[in-house]
């Protein structure tokens, strides 16, 4: 038996692995277009009324799995963009 601790695969721990920006592989373009993507102001709306209703204990079912999904997209785009700022690093070494 392995003592070895090892990460949750989750979607953003997986893409991280499959997204292996080494130096000069991803263009300087495509890296600040990485960092300039955000939600729109509807989802930002959305994903604070979601979050309120969590803390209140209030979610139905539906609206936990919408709101998983929210922090799903927004742990991808975390690693996309932590992607993006590692390549714009490489670039100006």
């Amino acid at each position: 038996m392995s003592s070895q601790i090892t990460s949750p695969n989750t979607e953003a721990a997986i893409l991280s692995r499959v997204i292996q920006v080494e130096e000069g592989a991803l263009s300087r373009g495509a890296a600040e277009y990485l960092l300039s993507v955000r939600f729109g102001e509807r989802d930002v709306a959305r994903m604070n009324e979601l979050s309120e209703l969590a803390r209140q204990g209030k979610l139905t079912t539906e609206e936990q799995g919408e709101l998983d999904s929210y922090l799903h997209v927004s742990n991808l785009l975390a690693v996309m963009q932590s992607k993006g700022r590692r390549a714009l690093q490489h670039s100006t070494q």
